[in-house]
């Protein structure tokens, strides 16, 4: 079988080497033992495929300014579908990191683990141990299907919740690549085999589909063929009611749906959802999943299969910043879709079943699993698995896994569940994680609870502004004002990422920033608290020392018009964006004088839309500020 594809336009560099590569392998089979301490940028390209980007610690780069060369390092990422990581796999993760990398761990927001700083030199022996232990790092990265998410929650008495983890399992399985580079370069050929896929996934795998257009198209790489895909591909499976996988954000999210005897009977399906983009590029876009329809459970391979692979013949091959699915659905819209769809999977989609509201779900602190065993959900800030003053969760957990060998799930949220917990094991679990300065749910500042953060600084190339390193002090500075305007207990999903890629799903939160310069954030506001809508840009650019300036009017905008229970995502859709402009231009904290302790206390004032535009007018004649205007207007009437 030869490999062909139905869109012969130009293609890009990428392209031409994953062509050339032989299934993945070149250059970086050559590149290992060249001698060089990085790869070259052929090499990264291939590279990505095996769960590995090439770093430098940006707090350094001055050394160039300096004549010296930054060090090269490896960042490596497992792949752990539906977020399971052996107890095993978590020790050996736990010894390598602090072996051969920067002695954290990161865990990401596609439920999986990263380890950063390795040399290129210790690349191979930390990916075969990786393996050994369990694990794999193979299709973590590049343009192929990534991790496949699932809800973490490892309930034993809801079958809905056991369908999604197994689906997640058999999913990556079928879409994972097929030529054996992975194990021939980091093995030296040897297979590590974990499990035994499931023979109806080989037996999908191999079957050409039913329709006119070929899903197969080459022996050694059935779907994929010699080029992969044109860029990274996401699935989740979600749980109805239960949206912790953010199922909108991917380019295919499934939800299962069982009958009233607790059967699967099959999915919604929804496509087309991704959030990368760039500033400044109108080309580049965020959207949500469209719902197409519900597939039954016997077919889901077969439907898979297709949308791949009309993702894979119809996708941007020149133009990577154009190559996601989404970009198909946005400009072709659904029907055209469903309509090319059919020259695959010869089948319309039955109509979507119909579910109940999603709910935002993070599983923190103590649950039964339903047999009798118990499961803890433990927050992990940003991500970090990090022994700092204050705060040894990083000898926590290798105690909990070293102690018990229960497995651990990461969730969508960079969370941790620890599963499988007999009930006399809980007070010594618990007794642990108190020693190391764990803090309980009710113990975490809501805010903290429901955010996050990308890596960013110091050890992301493409970040513009920090992130991880900047959300606790910006939290802390939001539940201050927050305090201030009257709004003490008030909560909010936050999220902040370096740059506008969107690696931690910044655009479905209520309140996101979004690097735009060096300390500078493109403010996103409206998005939902369970993510089913998507924020809008709200400020281009608000330096980070003006947080209080920039948001103090919405907060006070948003207690003074709220409706009941309505949350601050909510209000920010409700108003639009326009109002809440118009409300923070008019917005002018005055100084007068108290008979308190202090003699200068900032007062609220609001103008009406008049008063406000006869203000700009005096500003613009007068070549005042408005301060100062709005001061001597006040002197001058109250005098």
């Amino acid at each position: 079988m030869t490999n062909t594809l139905l869109n012969p336009v130009k293609i890009s560099k990428v392209e031409v080497l994953k062509q050339k590569s032989n299934f993945l392998r070149g250059p970086i089979d050559s590149e290992l033992t060249d001698g060089n301490p990085f790869f070259s940028q052929d090499g990264l390209q291939i590279l990505k495929f095996h769960g590995s980007y090439q770093q430098k610690d940006r707090d350094f780069e001055k050394a160039k300014e300096k004549g010296e060369e930054g060090q090269y390092s490896m960042m490596l990422r497992t792949r752990s579908p539906g977020g399971v990581i052996p107890w095993q796999l978590y020790s050996a993760l736990d010894k390598l990191c602090d072996k051969y990398g920067n002695h954290t761990l990161r865990a990401t927001t596609r439920q999986g683990f990263q380890i950063h700083g390795i040399l290129k030199d210790n690349l191979k022996t930390v990916i075969a141990d990786i393996t050994r232990n369990m694990g794999s790092t193979v299709g973590a990265c590049g343009d192929i299907n990534r991790n496949v998410m699932a809800p973490g929650a490892p309930f034993k008495n809801k079958p809905e919740y056991i369908y999604a983890r197994d689906f997640a399992v058999k999913i990556a399985d079928f879409l994972a690549p097929q030529a054996g580079a992975y194990y021939d370069i980091w093995l030296d050929g040897e297979v590590a085999v974990t499990a035994t896929e499931s023979p109806e996934v080989t037996e999908a795998r191999n079957r050409q589909g039913l329709g006119k257009a070929k899903t197969n198209i080459h022996d050694v790489e059935p779907i994929y063929g010699t080029q992969y895909l044109p860029r990274k591909f996401k699935i989740a499976i979600a749980v109805a009611g239960d949206n912790s996988v953010d199922l909108y954000t991917n380019d295919l999210s499934l939800v299962v749906i069982t009958n009233a005897q607790d059967q699967l009977e099959g999915f919604n399906v929804y496509v087309g959802g991704g959030l990368g983009r760039a500033h400044n590029n109108d080309a580049t876009i965020v959207r949500m999943a469209d719902s197409i329809g519900f597939v039954p459970v016997g077919e889901i391979y077969d439907l898979i299969k297709a949308i791949v692979a009309v993702q894979r013949d119809y996708g941007d091959r020149h133009n990577r910043r154009h190559s996601r699915f989404k970009h198909i659905l946005h400009e072709w819209g659904v029907d055209k879709f469903k309509q090319v769809l059919l020259d695959y999977y010869p089948t319309e989609l039955a109509v979507p079943r119909e579910l109940p509201d999603f709910k935002y779900q993070d599983y923190l602190g103590w649950h039964e699993q339903g047999d009798g065993k118990y499961f803890l959900g433990i927050s992990i800030e940003n991500g970090r698995v990090i022994d700092r003053e204050g705060l040894q969760l990083k000898t926590a957990l290798r105690e909990i896994s070293e102690t018990f060998h229960h497995d651990f799930v990461l969730t969508p949220n960079h969370n941790l569940l620890v599963t499988e917990i007999a009930a006399d094991e809980k007070e010594a679990i618990q007794k642990i994680l108190d020693r190391c300065g764990v803090l309980a749910p009710d113990q975490i500042d809501s805010l903290v609870r429901y955010s996050m953060a990308c890596p960013a600084f110091p050890t992301c190339g493409l970040a513009i502004a920090e992130s991880e390193r900047a959300l606790p002090d910006v939290l802390a500075r939001i539940r201050k004002l927050l305090v201030h305007v009257g709004l003490e207990n008030e909560t909010f999903v936050t999220r902040m990422t370096g740059c506008p890629n969107g690696c931690a799903r910044p655009y479905m939160a209520e309140l996101a920033f979004v690097g735009s310069a060096a300390d500078e954030y493109q403010v996103w506001l409206g998005g939902s608290f369970n993510s089913t809508r998507l924020a809008q840009p709200y400020v281009q650019r608000l330096h980070i020392d003006n947080l209080e300036q920039g948001l103090e009017p919405l907060f006070v905008y948003f207690k003074r018009d709220r409706l009941a229970g309505e949350t601050f995502g909510d209000f920010c859709d409700r108003l639009g964006n326009e109002a809440l402009r118009q409300f923070a231009d008019s917005y002018i904290p005055d100084v007068a004088e108290s008979k308190g302790k202090r003699k200068d206390v900032r007062h609220r004032v609001t103008l009406s839309a008049k008063s406000y535009d006869l203000l700009k007018q005096a500003v613009d004649e007068k070549g005042a500020s408005m301060k100062d205007l709005v001061e001597a207007a006040l002197i001058k009437y109250l005098e």
